[in-house]
C-alpha cells in the first residue's frame, strides 16, 4: 500500500454522516470497542508513551497546540493529534512539529487495514471502523513507532464517546463549552459538557478553562464523582492581559511578561489551559522550565486562526465553527484591525447555526457574499441571503458561484483600489486554494472548519470579510 491507496482507504471509510450521525455508538452498542480492538491488535502503543486528552467546544486545537510547542520547546518529542487538517491529511499527525511523512503513513494504514479485516471476522456485528477510528489508532501507533515523549490528542467530537477516549492521560483538559454539534451532543450546556467530561478518567487530573455555570457544574460533579483533582479557570488558575502580553497565575506559581503567537484576546485563555497542564505536568514528571515556556508560546503556530499569511495585502486567515466563535471574530476584527469598509463572503454548513453566525458578522459588513463549498454539508447560498434578509436588511447581499468566483470578485475589485491601498483579507480554506493556484499566497487550503472568513480591507481603506465551508473528506 502507497500513499495514496493509504489515502483512499481511509476515504471509502470517510464521511460526516457514516461516521457521526448515522453510527451513534451507543445505537450499536459498541461504545469505544472497535478502536480498542484495533489498539489491542497494534499492540496497544498509546500505552508506551504518556499524553494528554484535550476536549470542549472551541479552543481545544489551540489549546493543543500551544502546549505542544511549549512543551517541544522543553526538548520534548512530541505528537500532536488533532483534527480536521487544513491542506494535507498528514496534518493530523505531527511528530516535533512536522506531518508524519507519507511513507510511515501509509505503512500503518496497512497494518490498520489488516486489523480491521480481522475486526469484522470476528465481530462482523460491530462492522469496520470508520475512518476517524482509524486515524486514531493510525496517530498512536505512529506516535510510539516514532518514540515520542509525550502525546497531546485532541477530541474529534464530544468526549466520552469520542475514539480518542481510548486513552488514560495524564492529564485531561476541556477548553470552553458552547453550542455545537447539538443533534448529536445534547440541546443544553450540561448535555454537552457530560459528553465532554467524559473524557476525565479516575485518578488523572483535569484542567477546565472557565465555563458557563451550567457546563461547570457537570464538570466540577463529574470530577468530584471520579475523585480527580481539578484546575478550574477564575478559580485554580487565571490569566490576565492580552496575547501581546500575559500573565498567567496557577497553583504551581506566577508567570508574567508572557507573549503568545496567536492572535485574539481569547487565545491567551486557551494558553492558560496549556499552562496549567503543563504545571501538572512537572509534578508528573514531565517538567517545563520558564525559558521553554516563554519561547513556546511566541513561537506556536496554528495556522487559520486570526493568521496573518501575507503582509501587503495583508491576509488573516480564521475559520471559527459555531455562532461563540463567529462573536468572537467579530470581536477580534474590531479589536485586531482597523478598516473602514466590510465586505463579508459567507458560507456555512448546513447543520451549523446560520441566522447566529449572520447575526454575529453581517452587521459589520458593508455587503455580504453568500457561498457555497464543495462539501456536500455546505449550505445553500439562498438560506445565508435569507437569514441576512431578515437579521440585517440593510446589508446588500448576493450570492457567488462558488468560493473561488467570489474570490476573483474580490481579486478585481483590489486592483480598483490601486497599489497605495493596503488591503486586509481573512480568509480560510478553497479561498486559500484558489489564491494559490493564481500564485497570490500560500497553498494552505481548509477541511471541515465550521466557518471560515476572509476579510480584505485595510488599515485605513477597505475591509472584505469571507467565510466558506468546506468538506471533511480525505484530502492529502
Amino acid at each position: 500500500m502507497d500513499y495514496l491507496e493509504a489515502l483512499r482507504y481511509l476515504s471509502e471509510r470517510s464521511g460526516y454522516d457514516r461516521g457521526f450521525v448515522s453510527n451513534p455508538f451507543e445505537r450499536e452498542g459498541i461504545g469505544l470497542e472497535r478502536t480498542a480492538w484495533i489498539l489491542r491488535a497494534a499492540g496497544n502503543p498509546e500505552r508506551r508513551y504518556p499524553s494528554v486528552h484535550v476536549a470542549g467546544t472551541k479552543g481545544k486545537g489551540s489549546t493543543a497546540a500551544c502546549l505542544a510547542s511549549v512543551l517541544g520547546a522543553a526538548g520534548y518529542r512530541v505528537g500532536l493529534y488533532t483534527s480536521p487538517h487544513l491542506h494535507t491529511f498528514r496534518e493530523r499527525i505531527q511528530i516535533s512539529g512536522q506531518p508524519i511523512n507519507p511513507e510511515l503513513f501509509a505503512e500503518l494504514t496497512a497494518e490498520l487495514a489488516d486489523a480491521n479485516a480481522a475486526l469484522v471476522g470476528e465481530h462482523p456485528d460491530w462492522g469496520e471502523a470508520t475512518a476517524f477510528e482509524l486515524a486514531t489508532a493510525l496517530a498512536l501507533l505512529a506516535f510510539a513507532r516514532s518514540r515520542v515523549d509525550v502525546a497531546v490528542v485532541e477530541v474529534g467530537l464530544g468526549g466520552r464517546l469520542d475514539a480518542t477516549n481510548v486513552l488514560l492521560p495524564e492529564v485531561a483538559a476541556i477548553t470552553s463549552i458552547s453550542y455545537d454539534h447539538m443533534q448529536i451532543l445534547g440541546s443544553t450546556l450540561a448535555e454537552i459538557a457530560r459528553e465532554k467530561a467524559g473524557i476525565i478518567k479516575p485518578g488523572r487530573p483535569v484542567v477546565s478553562a472557565p465555563q458557563h455555570p451550567e457546563a461547570e457544574a457537570v464538570i466540577t460533579r463529574i470530577a468530584a464523582e471520579r475523585g480527580v483533582p481539578l484546575l478550574l479557570g477564575g478559580r485554580d488558575w487565571a490569566v490576565e492581559g492580552s496575547p501581546v502580553r500575559f500573565s498567567f497565575r496557577g497553583p504551581g506559581g506566577e508567570l508574567h511578561g508572557l507573549r503568545l503567537a496567536l492572535r485574539g484576546a481569547h487565545q491567551i485563555e486557551n494558553a492558560g489551559v496549556a499552562l496549567a497542564v503543563g504545571q501538572l505536568l512537572g509534578e508528573r514528571g514531565l517538567p517545563i522550565p520558564e525559558p521553554a515556556i516563554r519561547r513556546g508560546l511566541a513561537e506556536v503556530q496554528w495556522p487559520g486562526r486570526l493568521e496573518v499569511v501575507r503582509e501587503r495585502p495583508l491576509v488573516v486567515v480564521d475559520g471559527a465553527h459555531n455562532v461563540d466563535s463567529a462573536e468572537r471574530l467579530a470581536q477580534a476584527l474590531r479589536d485586531e484591525f482597523a478598516w473602514r469598509r466590510l465586505i463579508l463572503i459567507l458560507g456555512v454548513a448546513r447543520d451549523k447555526d446560520i441566522p447566529g453566525i449572520v447575526r454575529a458578522l453581517a452587521p459589520l459588513a458593508e455587503e455580504v457574499i453568500a457561498v457555497a463549498s464543495h462539501s456536500p454539508r455546505a449550505a445553500a447560498p439562498e438560506r445565508i441571503l435569507a437569514a441576512v434578509g431578515e437579521i440585517a436588511p440593510d446589508v446588500p447581499a448576493r450570492a457567488a458561484g462558488s468560493v473561488a468566483a467570489a474570490l476573483d470578485a474580490l481579486l478585481i475589485a483590489e486592483r480598483r483600489l490601486g497599489p497605495a491601498q493596503d488591503v486586509t483579507t481573512t480568509e480560510c480554506g478553497e479561498i486559500l486554494d484558489h489564491q494559490a493556484k493564481r500564485g497570490i499566497g500560500p497553498h494552505i487550503g481548509l477541511t471541515d472548519r465550521g466557518l471560515r472568513s476572509l476579510c480584505t480591507g485595510t488599515g485605513r481603506g477597505q475591509c472584505r470579510v469571507g467565510a466558506g465551508r468546506a468538506g471533511q473528506g480525505v484530502t492529502q
